[in-house]
């Protein structure tokens, strides 16, 4: 008998809350089932509204004093945009006030916040029926479920252990899908990045600044003095000099060498496409675009973001590029709302800034918010000493890609290392170091693999009278001579090189061109006004 009447006032109260256990196990399954999907927020408000009878439900946010809408149904798609300041709006005040959910009367004279946004009702909301359920967790409050329904009094009957049972069902499934939603976007971050870092691996061989000369003891003191300051850095030297790697050094001596540093080479980019490759786009924004990008500043936020050949930027990008830098905010293509970031700017460049700013095609605020400390990287040739320095570490590098026993520089290549003028700085110099161990390699079985001048191929060892007046004092008879005995003894080292690079190729002009890195018509030139005789020619 006790259990029969325990039964019929469980029934009773079921018939009073309108809302029956079956209602609330749906609920909590559709809940359940909803967090594993990417449209979880708009499952979450269907859930209430199938158990929850009403015109309009709108799933908040909580952003400290801001309510953001997650998801809606019954109202206009732009409330998906607003930011409802909650201090602005007394009915979000009370319900964000409260920890249980709060019916308004229903001749409520608080101003309602989606007055003229309900579908159907553009006029304006007549006397209906509101109520806002909070959603906390762990005594935060999260956001907030409201509810409205154009039948008076439709929310009064409801039971309140009922509703809170919803809000505690509904603020644990908003936490779980939040929760969720920061995991996956910290999973494409990591992603993103980790792509960003292998394209960086592929093209990167160490970050050891090599060199003892003077230059370089100055390029070291600039990094450590500039390194931990946090300032704009443009790198500035001809091609070749190793920007890219001052670069890197400047980056890991930082406070942020911990975090990513993102590579950016402005002259590689299409000019259509500068914006999106920057500051990313949505999905649909343009021809193309099938899917959400991020661009280069959020994968460099809180880390470097290094643009390499700045001076290449068309003038219509740099106006963006300089918003962004300025005030430290983005605006992915396609997106209406900003996204703060905290990058450092190092820039590098070949060309003279300077004069193209002069010349209009550069802009000088650009250029000067950029160059808060500029960074000189000097060529090869003011280096004194460090030729052989870097050959012996590139050498290294060889014999251990080519996997050599030992790779060693003869005395006479050391000697036409050093006198070679490196044009092409220590790219050039690199390239070189590789062709020769590739070629010595070729003519060594076992043992020490020994560099010789005859595997020095693609140097321009023509050196003119005036060249070497240029770089010498003056007023000198001895210089003269000196002069002329050079000119003979690098025509005679010209002769002697082509002579072999034929014997090798058996008098096949073409392959001897590509064993001294030249031309074949070039190298049929040379030799004739060397007075090499040019017969039997083949090829």
């Amino acid at each position: 008998m006790f259990y029969l009447g325990q039964y019929d006032l469980c029934k009773k109260q079921s018939e009073k809350t309108m809302i029956s256990s079956d209602t609330l196990l749906r609920f909590a399954l559709d809940l359940a089932s909803a967090v594993t999907l990417e449209d979880r927020f708009e499952r979450l408000i269907r859930a209430v509204r199938a158990m929850i009878e009403s015109d309009a439900v709108v799933l908040l946010v909580r952003q400290q004093g801001v309510l953001q809408p997650l998801a809606q149904q019954g109202l206009r798609d732009d409330v998906m945009g607003r930011r409802f300041d909650i201090a602005e709006h007394p009915r979000f005040a009370a319900i964000c006030d409260s920890y249980q959910p709060v019916r308004f009367p229903t001749g409520s004279t608080l101003p309602d916040p989606y007055d003229g946004m309900v579908v159907g009702h553009d006029d304006g909301l007549p006397v209906h029926a509101c109520m806002g359920i909070p959603l906390y967790v762990q005594g935060e409050l999260l956001g907030v479920v409201t509810l409205d329904s154009m039948t008076p009094g439709v929310f009064d009957d409801i039971d309140a252990r009922a509703l809170d049972i919803v809000a505690t069902m509904a603020a644990m499934s908003l936490n779980t899908a939040m929760l969720l939603d920061r995991l996956e976007q910290q999973s494409k971050h990591a992603q993103n990045l980790l792509v960003e870092f292998n394209e960086e691996a592929m093209l990167k061989d160490g970050s050891d600044m090599v060199g003892n000369s003077p230059a370089m003891h100055t390029l070291r003191q600039n990094l450590e003095l500039v390194a931990p300051a946090d300032l704009a850095v443009l790198i500035e030297g001809e091609t070749g000099v190793g920007k890219e790697l001052v670069a890197r050094n400047l980056h890991r001596l930082s406070k942020r060498g911990q975090a990513p540093m993102v590579y950016v080479n402005c002259a590689a980019i299409p000019e259509n496409l500068i914006e999106s490759e920057l500051f990313g786009h949505v999905k649909g924004a343009f021809t193309g675009a099938d899917r959400d990008r991020i661009g280069k500043f959020s994968l460099a936020n809180g880390g470097t973001l290094f643009l390499d050949e700045i001076g290449e930027l068309p003038l219509e990008a740099q106006g963006s590029l300089l918003r962004a830098i300025q005030n430290q905010e983005i605006q992915a293509v396609g997106k209406d709302a900003l996204e703060y970031v905290d990058v450092r700017i190092i820039a590098a460049t070949n060309r003279h800034l300077k004069q193209d700013v002069i010349e209009k095609r550069f802009r000088a605020d650009l250029y000067h918010r950029l160059s808060v400390f500029p960074i000189r990287v000097p060529p090869l040739r003011e280096r004194d000493g460090d030729v052989l320095r870097l050959a012996g570490f590139f050498a290294e590098q060889l014999r251990r890609k080519f996997g050599l026993q030992q790779l060693t520089l003869s005395a006479n290549a050391s000697q036409l290392l050093e006198r070679y003028s490196w044009p092409g700085n220590v790219r050039e110099l690199e390239h070189v170091m590789s062709r020769a161990a590739l070629h010595a390699k070729h003519h060594t079985h076992h043992g020490i693999t020994c560099i010789d001048t005859t595997h020095l191929s693609g140097l321009d060892l023509f050196v003119t009278e005036t060249e070497v007046a240029d770089n010498a004092p003056d007023d000198s008879t001895e210089l003269l001579a000196t002069t002329q005995n050079l000119k003979k003894a690098t025509e005679q080292f010209q002769r002697q090189q082509i002579q072999q690079a034929l014997d090798s190729a058996q008098l096949n002009w073409s392959q001897a061109a590509r064993l001294l890195g030249m031309d074949r018509a070039n190298l049929v030139r040379l030799a004739k006004r060397l007075g090499i005789e040019v017969t039997k020619q083949r090829n």
